[in-house]
């Protein structure tokens, strides 16, 4: 009985003493964010992490913990292959959670979590688009050589054959109690709160607790609730929540009627009633690298031109951190999710209100130009259900044209649109979304102008826009014509970025073209859920339907962004701004000490947004 006690809590502590070691494995790789802590920030982390350790070696000791119990009664080699069996299979799994973790956590900010499994499962060539070849390489060795080292140590523990129990019945009891105590620690004690990730939160400096992270545990929570909708984030009284949530909408939702006058007399921003509308969604570009909105000079000459000519949107923000969060938010005006995406669910995104549809009512046509797969995130069917007829996407191009990995490159993109817009028929006004990418990693863009890789994948994507603009301004239809420029995220530059930060979701919204009245700066708060509200009130349509969206230029409506990460919310308005991390249940971040108001608010929202997607 005392060898099979013994190898039990052996393998118990082997799996905690695994998961304490990989913190400072963890720390050194990612040194461009932990450069600045020291050894007693990394113990502090381990120390505080144990909690989570121990409920995930609680989980992952279960089974063996059983296998070693029937042993008493089973002896023979089954069992022992089975061990090695289960042991195999955990190797492999914990090293590929902790390699992906540790790869990704430099370009996300977070630890690992289903995010990526969705990207990877709906389209893995373009899930891995943008990591160097030696990096997948490197990935996979590591993973390789750490499940062998796991599987080699949990062997060792085994090599030897357990002696036959003395006294079977004894045994048996005192492994049971034992297997029936692990979950002391998957539960995390004997108190009324379970074990979850916030746990092992302890300092402010957001980087420290997530290096006390768990990354198997906390994938493993995520997969339990990325479904969860009904229950998630339960702040106030439902009551309480559509109060506040009401207080937070477009007049003309609010009143729950469509035919509120819009009050946008003294800013009408366009020449004409039913303009031709380009919705060009730039792949990562942000207020950073444009000098107009206090960023870099020199990297994007062609929108800071077309800033100072057309309709710039100076306080403006994403409302996520990846495209499908982001496209859903532009075309749908509806909010991101912190822990989920809304795109994902192909049934309820069939349920969203659509920009595209709403236009096609008052005789829009809408066709969608993108240069990579539209099958990625479910892409297509959300484009395909949202009312867009037609769908030019990678496969839509000559072989040779697709010479990246996102698939043909901008100027490749924009030639293409050109090529089917100029030579339409130009009787019914036309919706059009243009979805760059070579602005994403691994940069490889067919022009070089300036030594940052990045930057200057910024500025090669910039000069296929002033190229593209130039064409339309010598053209006919460019007094008929409104083009709409707004990043779906910010990304990329600068080149460690914080989730924590306001800046971190800054980015541009610049109305141009003929069909634009005059140069304009709007300094209304607002967030990409915004744009479809406001377009449309600009055209005089109703956009009652769009329960999230703003008209951001209606003087009675609150101006105010609202912006997630993973498991974290902000809220911006010109008074402050706040970031709250709902794991820890803490502000991580206040401009101008954000009031507690804002926390009520941030919170309310994400409620009935949570609320609206379970209906679905």
């Amino acid at each position: 009985m005392k060898e099979r006690v013994l190898r039990l809590i052996y393998v118990f502590l082997l799996f905690v003493l695994i998961f304490m070691l990989q913190r400072p494995v963890f720390m050194l790789w990612n040194h461009s964010a932990y450069h600045e802590c020291t050894l007693w920030d990394c113990l502090q982390s381990i120390w505080h992490g144990l909690p989570l350790d121990l409920s995930m070696a609680g989980y992952l000791t279960a089974i063996p913990a059983v296998l070693i119990t029937l042993s008493v009664w089973f002896e023979g080699k089954v069992l022992s292959r089975i061990l090695d069996v289960y042991f195999a299979v955990i190797s492999v799994i914990l090293s590929s959670i902790a390699v992906v973790d540790m790869f990704l956590y430099e370009y996300w900010g977070f630890r690992l979590d289903t995010t990526p499994l969705f990207y990877f499962m709906s389209s893995p060539r373009e899930a891995v688009a943008s990591v160097p070849v030696w990096m997948v390489a490197a990935g996979t060795i590591a993973m390789l050589a750490y499940a062998a080292a796991l599987f080699l140590l949990f062997h060792y523990l085994f090599r030897r054959k357990l002696p036959p129990a003395r006294n079977r019945v004894a045994a048996t009891l005192v492994l049971t109690l034992l297997t029936a105590a692990l979950f002391i620690p998957i539960r995390g004690g004997f108190t009324v709160s379970v074990m979850n990730t916030g746990k092992v939160y302890f300092s402010s400096d957001q980087r420290l607790n997530h290096l006390a992270v768990n990354p198997a545990f906390n994938l493993l929570e995520s997969l339990s609730r990325s479904g969860d909708f009904k229950s998630r984030y339960r702040f106030m009284d439902d009551a309480e929540a559509s109060r506040i949530f009401s207080s937070m909408q477009d007049i003309q939702v609010n009143n729950n009627e469509y035919n509120v006058p819009a009050d946008t007399a003294a800013i009408s921003l366009f020449r004409t009633s039913r303009p031709d509308i380009i919705l060009v969604v730039l792949e990562s570009f942000s207020n950073h690298i444009m000098s107009e909105l206090g960023g870099k000079t020199g990297v994007t000459p062609s929108l800071d031109s077309l800033s100072r000519q057309g309709v710039l949107f100076t306080n403006f923000y994403a409302n996520s951190f990846r495209t499908d969060r982001g496209l859903v938010s532009i075309l749908s005006g509806y909010p991101a999710q912190p822990t989920a995406s809304i795109m994902k669910h192909t049934r309820k995104a069939s349920t969203l209100p659509s920009l595209a549809a709403e236009l096609k009512k008052s005789g829009y046509d809408a066709a969608y130009y993108y240069g990579g797969d539209a099958d990625f995130t479910n892409m297509r069917s959300y484009l395909v259900s949202s009312g867009f007829g037609k769908i030019i996407s990678d496969t839509d191009f000559l072989l040779k044209a697709r010479m990246s990995k996102w698939g043909a490159p901008d100027h490749e993109l924009f030639n293409r649109f050109w090529k089917d817009y100029s030579s339409e028929n130009h009787g019914a006004p036309r919706f059009r979304v243009i979805q760059t990418s070579s602005s994403h990693e691994p940069f490889d863009v067919p022009y070089r102008r300036l030594d940052d890789k990045a930057l200057n994948a910024f500025a090669y994507t910039d000069s296929c826009i002033g190229e593209f603009m130039n064409r339309l301004r010598d053209s006919r239809l460019w007094d008929r014509t409104v083009v709409i420029f707004i990043a779906d995220h910010l990304g990329c530059y600068p080149h460690v970025i914080d989730n924590y930060k306001e800046s971190r979701y800054r980015i541009p919204l610049i109305l141009a073209g003929g069909a634009v009245k005059k140069p304009l700066k709007i300094e209304s708060y607002g967030s990409q859920q915004d744009i479809a509200a406001t377009i449309l009130a600009q055209l005089g349509l109703s956009h009652s339907m769009f329960a999230f969206s703003k008209d951001m230029l209606d003087s009675r409506n609150p101006h105010f962004a609202f912006f997630t990460v993973p498991d974290a919310m902000g809220y911006a308005d010109a008074d402050n701004a706040m970031i709250f991390d709902n794991a820890s249940g803490k502000v991580v971040y206040s401009r101008r000490n954000a009031a507690e108001s804002n926390t009520v608010r941030v919170k309310a929202y994400l409620q009935k947004l949570y609320d609206d997607i379970d209906r679905r």
